[in-house]
């Protein structure tokens, strides 16, 4: 597969920094490692997670509905009961409802924030 050219997504606002909050020390490490991530706490108790998604395809499920916002790289999504590739770039986002599940393609390093809630 052809990676994925920065051309194709549309630059918007990304998220820099996270204020005021605590990250956890240890690594959340998944699928042999091809997707590690930190759990940071905002002061109001609100989780997020940052991470990085190797080149790989992976199938995350979900618990709670979660807003993917891409902070470099890129990758091709594609959620439950869809069968639609769609891309994503820095500053963009994704949902995905609650007790479900996507489908993510990465070409190049994919790092990420995932906004639970």
């Amino acid at each position: 597969m052809p990676k994925l050219k920065s051309a194709l997504f549309p630059q918007a606002m990304t998220t820099e920094k996270i204020a005021n909050a605590s990250v956890a020390t240890q690594a959340n490490v998944y699928f042999d490692g091809k997707c590690v991530s930190h759990t940071v706490t905002l002061a109001d108790g609100t989780k997020k997670s940052v991470g990085v998604v190797l080149p790989s395809q992976l199938t995350f499920r979900t618990g709670a509905p979660e807003i993917m916002e891409c902070v470099a790289g890129g990758c091709e999504y594609k959620l439950a009961g869809s069968d639609a590739w769609q891309q994503s770039g820095p500053g963009e986002k994704f949902s995905v409802p609650a007790n479900s599940s996507f489908d993510i393609r990465v070409h190049a390093d994919y790092h990420y924030i995932c906004h639970f809630g």
